[in-house]
């Protein structure tokens, strides 16, 4: 089926990136199966996590599927590419629908992208993980492809002014190795193996991040136990 929207999309995310002269580093992308379902799990630090998650599926030349909170569906710019994007609304009061809609689309074959901490971390670390990524995993059997990403919530994040100028900003993109979910595991066992695969993976993507803070005041997407000015997991969660 042709893609009327999604790849021209791509085109222009790839025309504004270079307009940005972002400095993307992607690796690993060869673990993204050429065919096949598969549940891509990421960490989610930015409004545009997705489109870079995306990008890191492009070399096997795979479109995802996202999973995303309904309200983005319905906004008059975003909405009508979100669904000629085919990606997968979802109602966090009523979240059946879209969970058998994932499990469809990764039965005939599709990539669905979920970000299982539900929304962008604050702190920059890794929050708990939902559980819905591995279930679907399990009841599709399909393989979970971890994935971390770094950098992005420099352009754009929750709390702070989106920086869209040509500051050539890198941007760090480390997929993982498949992992299996198995029938008889426990989601949440699986759950966990996935949390602490993302985190090893968020490290390295960290380590291999080649700018560092210009100044004090540019310390704020730096996480606090790596010596920024981020705000703690209990900072953020008592600020809520």
């Amino acid at each position: 089926m042709a893609e009327l929207v999604y790849r021209p999309v791509i085109g222009a995310a790839r025309t504004l990136f270079k307009a940005l002269d972002l400095k993307i580093d992607a690796q690993g992308s060869e673990n993204i199966p050429r065919t096949g379902g598969a549940v891509l799990v990421s960490n989610h630090i930015s409004y545009l996590d997705f489109i870079f998650s995306g990008l890191g599926a492009l070399p096997q030349k795979r479109l995802v599927r996202f999973m995303a909170k309904d309200s983005v569906f319905r906004h008059k710019i975003s909405g009508p590419l979100m669904r000629g994007m085919k990606h997968i609304p979802v109602d966090r009061k009523r979240g059946e629908a879209a969970y058998a809609h994932a499990l469809d689309s990764l039965r005939s074959g599709e990539i669905i992208g979920v970000f299982p901490e539900a929304t962008i971390s604050e702190s920059f670390t890794l929050k708990s993980f939902k559980s819905g990524a591995a279930r679907m995993a399990q009841e599709a059997g399909v393989p979970l492809i971890p994935m971390a990403l770094w950098g992005t919530q420099r352009i754009w994040t929750k709390g702070r002014p989106r920086n869209f100028g040509r500051n050539h900003i890198p941007v760090t993109i480390r997929v993982g190795e498949p992992m299996d979910a198995p029938v008889d595991e426990f989601a949440g066992a699986i759950t966990r193996r996935l949390r602490g695969r993302v985190q090893e993976l968020l490290e390295a993507a960290q380590r291999a991040y080649p700018v560092h803070p210009k100044s004090a005041e540019d310390t704020w997407w730096i996480p606090a136990h790596l010596g920024g000015t981020a705000p703690t997991a209990a900072q953020v969660r008592e600020a809520g």
